[in-house]
C-alpha cells in the first residue's frame, strides 16, 4: 500500500511501539476517505467477521446474512447439518439471493429463479437445458470460510485464513470461565445504533475506562473499579472486574447467578466486542460496522439462556440500550468532530506503571494493529 497519508507527515508526532512513549494515530486516520477505503482490503476482507449466533441457524434451511462493506455473505444450515457460508450473489447475473434471516427449503434467486441447495449446488436453472455446453457445476455458489466459537458464527473472506480459535489463543477459556453456561445461550434480540463517527473512534472508546468515572456514573456504581484491569493478548484484549461494587446498583439490580463477577468484556480484532454483565447468564456482542469514513452502524446482539429475557436481564439490557450506549455515542460523536479541528492532530496515551483501570494501553494495542495491517510507517526510529 503506497498512500502517503499512511506515513509520517509534517506536523505528526511519532506513533511508537511502546505505548508509554507514543502519540496516538494522527487524526486523518479517522476521517480520510483513502485510508477508510484502504481498510477494506487490508483489514476487513482478511479478518474474521462476526455474523450472528449459532442458535439463529440451528435447523436445516435456516440462514442469516451479513454485509462486510460491499461484500454480502449468507450462512445456512444444510439438510445434512453442515454449517456453510457463501457469497450472497447469484452466479447468473449477480442478483442478491437472500436477505435478513429466515428459513427456506431451497434458495431461489428472485431475478430469474435459478435455484440452489444449502451446499451451494445449482439445482435448477430454467431453459438452460436448451443452452449448448451449459454445465450446472460451473455455477455453484462461491464458498466463504465459516466457524462457530462459543456460539458465535464468524466468517472470513480470505480463503487462506488461519482458524479463528487458533488466532485467539486463550479467549475461549476466558469466556467459559466467566460464562460457564455459554453453550446454553440463545439469540434474544438485536439493538441497532447509527453513529456519526469513524468505527475506530468507537473501538478506542471501548478499550479504555479512563472516561468511565466522569462519563458513566451508573457503570462505576455497578462495577468495582479497583479490580478492573485490561490485558492485551495478540488479536484480542480483555477488560474485567473481579466483583460488582453492589448488587443494588443504579444501573440495575440483580442477584448473584452464573455470572457472579462485576463485568467482563473482550475486544476482538478488528471490530467487535463481547460483553458479560453480572447476574443471570448472559453474553452480548457489540459490533462496529463502518458505513462511511465518519459513519458507523453498531449492532448489539444479546444471548441469554434459552433465548428468554427475564426481568433481571431486561433491566440489564435496558441499561445498556437507554443509558450506557447513548453516553458512549455522545462521547464518540463529539470526538469525531474534534478530530476534524485544525487545533488537533494527536494526543498522548495515558499509560501508568500498574496498568490500572485508568490506563490506555489497550487503545494503543488496537491502534498498533490498525497501523500494522495498513502498513503505516509512523515511527522514524523504527525505519532506521
Amino acid at each position: 500500500m503506497t498512500l502517503q497519508t499512511l506515513n509520517l507527515m509534517p506536523g505528526d508526532k511519532p506513533f511508537r511501539a511502546d505505548p508509554k512513549n507514543s502519540y496516538t494515530l494522527p487524526a486523518r486516520f479517522y476521517h480520510d476517505a483513502e485510508i477508510w477505503a484502504a481498510e477494506k482490503d487490508a483489514i476487513f476482507y482478511k479478518t474474521w467477521y462476526y455474523a450472528g449466533h449459532v442458535s439463529q441457524v440451528a435447523e436445516p434451511g435456516k440462514f442469516l446474512t451479513v454485509k462486510i462493506h460491499e461484500q454480502n455473505v449468507f450462512v445456512a444450515r444444510s439438510r445434512t447439518g453442515e454449517l456453510n457460508a457463501f457469497f450472497n450473489v447469484c452466479p447468473h447475473r449477480g442478483h442478491e439471493l437472500v436477505s435478513g434471516t429466515g428459513k427456506k427449503n431451497i434458495i431461489t434467486c428472485p431475478y430469474h429463479a435459478w435455484a440452489f441447495d444449502f451446499d451451494g449446488n445449482l439445482r435448477s436453472a430454467r431453459n438452460t437445458e436448451n443452452v449448448e455446453g451449459f454445465r450446472k457445476e460451473e455455477f455453484s455458489l462461491k464458498p466463504v470460510k465459516v466457524e462457530v466459537f462459543c456460539g458465535l458464527v464468524l466468517v472470513n473472506l480470505d480463503e487462506n485464513a488461519i482458524p479463528f480459535a487458533e488466532q485467539m489463543g486463550e479467549l475461549e477459556s476466558e469466556i467459559r470461565h466467566y460464562v460457564p453456561s455459554v453453550d446454553d445461550l440463545q439469540f434474544a434480540q438485536r439493538d441497532t445504533y447509527e453513529v456519526e463517527a469513524n468505527w475506530k473512534v468507537l473501538m478506542d472508546n471501548f478499550l479504555e475506562c479512563y472516561h468511565c468515572a466522569p462519563a458513566h456514573h451508573d457503570f462505576v456504581d455497578l462495577v468495582d473499579m479497583d479490580s478492573y484491569r485490561t490485558i492485551t493478548c495478540g488479536l484480542y484484549s480483555s477488560q474485567c472486574a473481579g466483583q460488582p461494587r453492589t448488587m443494588n446498583a443504579r444501573a440495575y439490580k440483580f442477584e448473584a447467578g452464573d455470572v457472579d463477577f462485576g463485568y467482563a468484556g473482550w475486544f476482538v480484532w478488528p471490530n467487535f466486542t463481547i460483553w458479560a454483565y453480572p447476574g443471570e447468564a448472559n453474553l452480548s456482542v457489540l459490533q462496529m460496522n463502518p458505513t462511511a469514513p465518519e459513519k458507523c452502524v453498531e449492532y448489539q446482539d444479546w444471548f441469554v439462556k434459552d433465548g428468554e429475557v427475564t426481568q433481571q436481564l431486561r433491566d440489564a439490557i435496558n441499561y445498556q440500550k437507554d443509558v450506557l450506549q447513548p453516553e458512549d455515542i455522545g462521547l464518540c460523536e463529539s470526538v469525531q468532530k474534534g478530530l476534524k479541528s485544525s487545533g488537533y492532530n494527536q494526543g498522548r496515551f495515558v499509560v501508568d506503571e500498574g496498568l490500572t483501570e485508568l490506563s490506555e494501553h489497550a487503545v494503543h494495542h488496537f491502534q498498533k494493529l490498525v497501523a500494522g495491517a495498513l502498513g503505516a510507517r509512523l515511527d522514524p526510529e523504527a525505519e532506521q
